[in-house]
Order: C-alpha cells, then sequence, then structure tokens
C-alpha cells in the first residue's frame, strides 16, 4: 500500500503520515526531509530535484507499504503513478495561518524579532502560505492541487483538516481498506 497525503502548509500532511504510521504498518517518509539541505538555520537551501527525486525513490521502494506526505506537485510526472491511495487534506484559510505562525513562533521564538534575516524569511514564507487560495497564484495553490488531482492515478480521498487527527487517520484506514 502507497498512500500520498499532500495539502498546503499547515494543513496537517505531516501530522496526519506521522499518525497512519502509529497506526498502521506504513513508514512515513515527510517530503521536507527529501526537499531541503539540513541546515542551521533550517529549510533555506533546496535539494536538487534529480537529488531529492532519487533518494525518496529510493526509501519509497525499500518498503511495501509507505505514506508520503507533502506535495510532489513540482518533483515529476512519475510521481502521479506511484500511489493507490492520495488523501488531500483542506484547511479554512484563517485556521491554517494560524498554525504556521504558532508553529514557527514555537521553532524560533524570540529570534524572528532579533534576527533580522529569520524574521524576513518567516514574514516570506507566511506571505507565500496565505497566497494558496489564491486563484491566480502559480505557485503551490488550490487551484494547482486540484488540477494536479485530476492527473493522478490513485484513488482521492479529501479530509478537512479542521478534524481531529483520529478522525482523519480513521477515515484514511477506511479507504485503505475499501481498496
Amino acid at each position: 500500500m502507497k498512500i500520498l497525503v499532500f495539502g498546503a502548509s499547515g494543513s496537517g500532511t505531516t501530522t496526519l503520515g506521522h499518525g497512519l504510521s502509529l497506526d498502521s504498518s506504513l513508514v512515513h517518509l515527510d517530503a521536507d526531509d527529501y526537499y531541503w539541505v539540513k541546515t542551521d538555520p533550517p529549510y533555506t537551501e533546496k535539494v536538487p530535484l534529480d537529488k531529492r527525486n532519487r533518494r525518496l525513490r529510493e526509501d519509497f521502494d525499500k518498503h511495501e507499504h509507505v505514506v508520503v506526505s507533502g506535495s510532489l506537485i513540482s518533483w515529476g510526472h512519475e510521481w502521479t503513478h506511484l500511489f493507490d491511495l492520495a488523501v488531500f487534506i483542506y484547511l479554512s484559510p484563517d485556521i491554517r495561518i494560524e498554525r504556521l505562525i504558532k508553529r514557527e513562533q514555537e521553532r524560533y521564538g524570540d529570534l524572528l524579532q532579533t534576527d533580522n534575516k529569520r524574521k524576513e524569511n518567516y514574514e516570506a514564507f507566511i506571505a507565500w502560505a496565505k497566497l494558496y487560495d489564491d486563484p491566480d497564484f502559480t505557485g503551490r495553490s488550490l487551484r494547482v492541487h486540484n488540477d494536479w488531482i485530476k492527473k493522478l492515478d490513485s484513488k482521492i480521498l479529501r479530509l478537512d483538516g479542521a478534524l481531529p487527527l483520529e478522525e482523519k487517520v480513521n477515515a484514511t484506514l477506511k479507504a485503505m481498506g475499501k481498496l
């Protein structure tokens, strides 16, 4: 069983991926672990596409049962054919942005005020995340995700990101059982 969990940043994809790995035999792979070079501060340098694809595909192929969390929309056509189930999580912008702000504040604390580069990166990240629901935004957005869903060869499960984690896990496990 190969599962993909994706949605906007802050919608809960990593949390659901992790929750599924705890409640099933799925191994959790988070796209961010392949997308970003491990730096201090983190999330500042991208891994080249060919290298991240190669690393993720190697780990993906090692396991019979895997859940990948994160958007693979720009990673290449091959990812549209590799999953049995794709779980799309949507969360209203107000809640999602509130979650992201809280997460960033917990992650970086006072650095968001005292470190100019960290503050600049934070503000740019939040501004980017707010564009997700803008139908004219051509980056990772609701429109782009909905268009990508039409290209996926897998069964699609749409979930409300505001649901409690347990309900999202149970809905996904139920969908898996129907495959």
